[in-house]
């Protein structure tokens, strides 16, 4: 349940929308698929375990039902979200496919960049994914940059912002008088709560702020740090 998993239903239910045939495959249906799409086949990815392999391969699984796919309704484009291990995947697909095969896209959304900061033996597979791509996106040009720095790519990355559709969410101004108090400023942090998205240091900041001016900090969102805030929460005693 993250960003990339809700752009890529979005971007795929809107396609649907204007008459697309669009095949989501993965291990899991999205969180954003649950109910009927008109022109939307979800394919599930099966990864069986074997005495011999420590970890199952759901590289190569992956890779297979891409191929499986597109030969049984003629894909013609794969949008694969993560340049590991998702482009890597669609390479093998291609390589099975041979002559035809579908084009790539391959968007970036970064962790991408943060799993080779943490570690670098990625480096070389993540730098081989972008470039095997046939076109690159990212969801900021901040990214943009630290993947051009990062990897020194020769491939061409387009911005593609993350976006909200504002037919389903408009913009109105929300009461706050049911969320603070009077002369109280909001500080708002949205994320899956995972240990990159440093919610620790969001509580930090806030704390820092709250003792120099009224404020209330809003945390939206679950995930594994989710018991660690609201413990620091209580221990700060302000939010």
């Amino acid at each position: 349940v993250g960003g990339s998993g809700a752009v890529a239903a979005e971007l795929g239910k809107q396609l649907a929308r204007r008459g697309h045939d669009i095949h989501v495959i993965s291990y899991r249906l999205p969180f954003r698929l649950g109910d009927f799409q008109q022109n939307i086949c979800f394919h599930e990815v099966d990864v069986s375990s074997y005495p011999l392999f420590e970890y199952p391969p759901h590289d190569l699984a992956l890779a297979v039902k891409m191929a499986e796919a597109t030969r049984e309704h003629g894909l013609e484009l794969f949008h694969v979200h993560y340049a590991i291990p998702h482009a890597i995947a669609g390479f093998l697909a291609q390589q099975m496919l041979g002559a035809g095969a579908p084009r790539m896209v391959t968007t970036l959304h970064g962790t991408d960049i943060t799993i080779v900061g943490q570690d670098r033996s990625f480096f070389e597979i993540t730098r081989f994914g972008i470039e095997r791509s046939d076109a690159v996106t990212a969801v900021s040009g901040f990214l943009q940059r630290m993947t051009a720095a990062e990897f020194q790519v020769t491939k061409p990355i387009d911005v593609i912002p993350n976006f909200v559709d504002l037919e389903q969410y408009p913009l109105e101004r929300p009461d706050r008088s049911a969320i603070v108090g009077p002369g109280q400023k909001v500080l708002l942090h949205v994320s899956n709560f995972r240990p990159v998205k440093r919610i620790m240091d969001v509580l930090e900041v806030f704390l820092a702020v709250h003792k120099v001016m009224p404020a209330r900090l809003l945390l939206v969102g679950d995930g594994p740090d989710r018991a660690k805030a609201e413990e620091r929460c209580r221990l700060g005693g302000c939010c």
